[in-house]
């Protein structure tokens, strides 16, 4: 069968939008390599961004990996280049995510190639939101909608009941509670947010003019990455009181299961963007493993809670950094 090749042109191309993908704490913890001579882009995940304290398993990292592996299938077949995509594709390198071809000319009329190429416009029009939403329900056509998304991707996505978001909200406070009584647990955090005119030149983390306003009343799953630090010209508004929230699961909770989790998240993302909704992420009360347990809805909810996503209709947030594709992207020699 006749498969296109990947040269380096195209395969920039494509992880410059991969890389627009949410992380955790906007770390961007990916690698891509191309095997030019084959056509074929490897992902992997870069330890060196990882989150010792609050992500010690690894399990956000993973997922952060696996939204940008989505993007990069939208942009693929965006640009026409149906991909095949294989997980964890070699047992003897564990640290080899994924490995991505574009498919052989006869099966690039596949379905799901006209769903991902439909979701492109919204890769660089997502962005996470950390301002109020409006009290407005979300129609049930739009939830269906999305939880469909995840389940393409083998996940799925809950609404919880109002009693099961009061337990959720009451779950992300006692996360914040121990990091008041814990500080060193915020090490992360404060190594990845960027303060001052450190911002303005930063390629990752979080900047400060994407912290968004202090919330001084509302009940929003909100990390504050400022803390007790103080940031020029933020203030303080109110924020919805009934959040919208949605858990995202699998059914296991492997390797494996993150990266579909991620790829499903990101899916899910993108369809809201297109629907209008602003989105946010919150996985503080899921970096505790006990809380982890309870974030789980105890009668219908199945599988491993991965990501609480928040959403509502409210202006988008900002676009932050993004390290340069030469920084991300490694081309191997040709044999």
């Amino acid at each position: 069968m006749d498969t296109q090749q990947l040269d380096a042109r195209t395969a920039a191309a494509l992880v410059a939008q991969a890389v627009v993908a949410p992380s955790m704490h906007n770390a961007q913890p990916w690698r891509f390599r191309l095997r030019e001579d084959e056509g074929v882009l490897e992902l992997r995940p870069d330890l060196d961004r990882a989150m010792p304290r609050s992500d010690p398993g690894n399990r956000a990292l993973y997922i952060g990996c696996g939204a940008a592996l989505f993007n990069l299938r939208v942009a693929a077949a965006h640009a026409g280049l149906a991909p095949d995509v294989r997980l964890l594709p070699d047992p003897a390198e564990p640290l080899l995510l994924a490995v991505v071809r574009p498919a052989p000319a006869a099966a690039r009329a596949v379905p799901d190639a006209d769903d991902l190429a439909r979701l492109h416009p919204a890769i660089r029009r997502r962005h996470t939101s950390r301002h109020p939403f409006d009290e407005k329900d979300i129609p049930e056509d739009a939830r269906a909608a999305l939880q469909a998304a995840a389940a393409r991707e083998g996940a799925e996505l809950l609404f919880p009941g109002p009693w099961h978001v009061e337990t959720v909200l009451d779950l992300v406070h006692d996360a914040e509670s121990r990091d008041a009584l814990h500080p060193e647990g915020m090490e992360d955090l404060r190594h990845w947010t960027r303060l001052g005119p450190e911002a303005d030149a930063a390629t990752d983390g979080v900047p400060e003019y994407a912290f968004g306003p202090r919330m001084r009343d509302g009940r929003a799953p909100l990390r504050d990455f400022a803390g007790r630090r103080p940031v020029a010209d933020r203030g303080a508004t109110a924020f919805e009181h009934n959040p919208h929230l949605a858990l995202l699961s699998t059914p296991g909770d492997a390797p494996a299961d993150w990266l579909r989790a991620g790829q499903a998240l990101e899916r899910v993302l993108l369809e809201a963007t297109l629907a209008g909704l602003a989105t946010s992420l919150t996985s503080h009360a899921l970096e505790n493993p006990d809380l982890r347990l309870l974030v789980r809805d105890p009668v219908v909810g199945r599988g491993h809670v991965q990501m609480v996503l928040r959403l509502g209709y409210g202006p988008f947030g900002p676009a932050t950094p993004r390290r340069p594709v030469r920084d991300v992207l490694d081309i191997a020699p040709t044999a």
